[in-house]
């Protein structure tokens, strides 16, 4: 057995769209044993992972050292994916180097950091591609590959906006249906999104764990496909019969529908940032640079690209297009009704945070 092979492992990030699949596929078959920190173990989300067997919860914050060190002892890996709009982007980056410190020191074997592409780096430095949510994560990646020790295995699972958020409220790529046409309006001009499937995501982290000689040192950067938004209309169509279009708008007509009492472009781009703080991104800033880094990765040959290779290899049965997430979807219900009537996605539209977008 390899020395880094782990069986309990700390899952930070439980309760969030990606954190589920992964729970769920991490203690399937009993294999792995998980303990889930939660801020709040009476939540709905938590309360249903719970009752998964192998399955514990443990009520603290990535936010505090003596929950982390309390979190990780007993475990022998870690699954750390922190909500980088909970905390902001400076914190993340603390935060996210001091979990990496206290693992290696309670002795943990193998480490899996939830991440996102460091798409300034990836950009050549240039400011346009500068989104905050994507940096912070990128920043603490690198760095973690770069510090590796002999006596703890470490990978990074690189994810990108879930193609599930296309049809959920609250998210920067919520469609609004404009006189019985499903309409998706972004600034993306001719770019593609490298969209990730929910569903697939466990599958890849389970890999990791399940090969951590093979793992250790690895970035995974994971997607279904570089996804136009124009195919995304044509696969709805093509698979629900009903009318779709994308619309490519401006990022000045982009950021006016954010509005309500009061634009939300200006403030903090994560909730708990603080606005004084000059190194905090609003809004606008975050989200212009992340929709450029989609409008100059066209044909997987620009800023974001995937090895969709590697992917076949690990993931044999992975979603591959769009119209494929829409038909697997539609097996679950009608996407006409559920796009009329939209779920939330994302933790934090679910929890509360409804008023700020």
């Amino acid at each position: 057995m390899s020395s880094f092979q782990a069986s309990k492992i700390l899952v930070i990030g439980g309760t969030g769209a990606q954190g589920i699949p992964v729970v769920q596929e991490l203690v399937k078959d009993r294999k792995y044993q998980v303990r889930i920190m939660t801020r709040d173990p009476n939540s709905r989300r938590a309360k249903e992972l719970a009752a998964l067997p192998g399955v514990e919860l443990f009520q603290g914050t990535f936010s505090s050292e003596d929950n982390l060190t309390k979190g990780f002892t007993g475990c022998d890996g870690a699954f750390v994916n922190i909500d980088g709009f909970n905390c902001g982007e400076k914190a993340e980056m603390f935060w996210g180097l001091r979990a990496y410190e206290i693992a290696i020191s309670i002795g943990l074997k193998f480490y899996v950091w939830g991440n996102l592409d460091y798409g300034l780096r990836k950009g050549n430095w240039d400011p346009k591609f500068r989104c905050g949510h994507y940096d912070g994560k990128g920043r603490v990646g690198e760095w973690i590959l770069q510090h590796g020790t002999p006596q703890m295995g470490v990978a990074l699972f690189t994810t990108g906006p879930y193609i599930d958020m296309a049809l959920s409220p609250l998210t920067i790529m919520t469609p609004r249906i404009i006189d019985g046409v499903v309409t998706w309006s972004v600034p993306l001009g001719d770019g593609e999104v490298a969209h990730v499937a929910l569903s697939d995501c466990g599958i890849y982290v389970r890999w990791l764990f399940d090969n951590p000689d093979r793992a250790n040192g690895l970035d995974l950067e994971v997607a279904i496909a570089h996804i136009s938004y124009s195919e995304m209309a044509s696969s709805f169509t093509k698979v629900t019969g009903r009318p779709a279009r994308y619309v490519d708008v401006s990022f000045s007509e982009y950021f006016q529908k954010f509005t309500g009492r009061e634009s939300i472009k200006n403030r903090p781009s994560s909730y708990n940032a603080d606005p004084a703080d000059p190194a905090t991104l609003s809004f606008e800033k975050n989200f212009t640079g992340f929709w450029n880094l989609w409008r100059a990765s066209k044909g997987n040959k620009g800023v974001m690209q995937r090895n969709y290779e590697l992917l076949d290899e690990i993931h044999p049965n992975r979603i591959r297009s769009a119209e494929e997430w829409f038909r697997k979807e539609a097996e679950k219900g009608d996407l006409w009704e559920r796009v009329n009537n939209m779920v939330p996605i994302l933790k934090w539209s679910e929890d509360g945070a409804q008023g700020r977008i």
